[in-house]
């Protein structure tokens, strides 16, 4: 008689990750690399939020997304949804428009899509990206209170202007939270709780490598800004014309080519990341031009463009604020040209050495899932 084994094969372990960026936009930030990772580990649902009508006012880089918004989809093994409301929520910035906003993001936290929460009762792990993705905390502890939560902190709250009800409401659930994983240690004064706070780092793509050749320039001195954060123009319109003989590559900024700009200013658009990587590796140095000299400090260990340029030994010049512990980064004051044109000076006589250690995204989602286990998450342990 032939016995049948009758032995439970595991599940898959199930990833939700909220978040206001869309796994399938080509522009990717650290949660896209989280998502590659877990994928390989079990299965992965990625739900888009803070996206409506409103979202083609500002621009939001998901419009190419928008007639496949409100339907699943699965892209690179990852299933993924991007909500479309017809208005969402959003911060006013005055107070006497607070109780509207309030009653906005109310509205939206207690009306949840249905695949939302779907995707709550059947996940093992949910993972919020800071923003207003914290706000579905309570509805996951009532849905699911098995799964377990992962606050990935990319940013201050303030630094991002989220509402005063999102902070309100991240104040609440922090607590309860199992892991609040910081890309900084300075992120950690903001945070309410704090036994279960940890520094889990940028991590660094296995594949840079491979797609870092052959390099997109010609003859000359080339340097390179990627993405649009706090982006200032102004650096372009001085150091390209202190600078005649550099040619300044500025990509997916998402501002249109400055009338200040030199003739050796050229500007791209959206670009996919990998795409990117040549301009990196094979720049004289890369630029960090954050409009505001009252930056967040904590960006000197967050930012993904600076990470890139440590990662591949690319000196980098940005705003004092943000150099940071990394002797690589030569900083200059925005608008100032004397320091800007110092800060350029020292980059271009810089080594291209790398002076920063490295994990891989398998490592920081290791770290990310049981940070307790590694002794460097912890915030008071020296910084990676």
């Amino acid at each position: 008689m032939n016995h049948i084994d009758t032995t439970a094969v595991p599940r898959a372990t199930r990833y939700l990750m909220l978040s206001a960026h869309d796994y399938r936009t080509p522009r990717r930030a650290s949660i896209h690399f989280i998502a590659d990772e877990l994928a390989k580990r079990g299965e992965v649902r990625f739900f888009s939020l803070r996206y409506s009508r409103l979202s083609r006012m500002k621009g939001d880089i998901r419009l190419e997304l928008d007639d496949r918004a409100n339907r699943v989809e699965r892209h690179n093994g990852v299933e993924c949804y991007l909500w479309k409301t017809a208005v969402h929520p959003f911060n006013a910035r005055q107070w006497y428009l607070r109780p509207l906003e309030d009653a906005m993001f109310w509205l939206y936290e207690k009306s949840p899509n249905p695949v939302l929460m779907q995707w709550i009762a059947e996940a093992d792990v949910v993972v919020f990206e800071s923003g207003i993705a914290p706000i579905f905390s309570g509805l996951v502890s009532r849905i699911n209170p098995q799964a377990r939560q992962i606050y990935r902190g990319s940013d201050s709250l303030d630094t991002i202007n989220v509402a005063s009800y999102v902070k309100r409401r991240f104040t609440k659930v922090s607590g309860r939270m199992d892991v609040i994983a910081l890309l900084s240690p300075q992120l950690a004064d903001e945070i309410p709780s704090r036994g279960n706070v940890y520094h889990v780092p940028q991590g660094f793509d296995a594949s840079l490598e491979v797609h870092g050749d052959p390099s997109p320039y010609g003859a000359g001195l080339h340097v390179v800004s990627i993405g649009s954060m706090l982006f200032d123009p102004a650096f372009f319109e001085i150091a390209s014309r202190a600078f005649p003989g550099i040619t300044f590559h500025v990509i997916g900024s998402g501002a249109p080519r400055s009338p200040g700009y030199g003739e050796n200013v050229r500007v791209y658009g959206e670009m996919k990341y990998v795409d990117t990587i040549r301009y990196i590796k094979h720049a004289r140095f890369g630029i960090a031009p954050y409009r505001s000299e009252a930056v967040p400090p904590y960006l000197a260990d967050s930012s993904m463009k600076l990470a890139q340029y440590d990662y591949f030994g690319v000196p980098a010049v940005c705003p004092h604020a943000v150099v940071g512990r990394y002797p690589s980064r030569f900083g200059y004051t925005p608008g100032d040209e004397p320091s800007i044109v110092a800060a350029v000076r020292s980059a271009l006589a810089a080594p291209h050495v790398r002076q920063r250690k490295c994990l891989s995204w398998p490592e920081v989602v290791d770290r990310l899932l049981d940070p307790a286990a590694f002794p460097d998450t912890r915030i008071d342990a020296p910084a990676i």
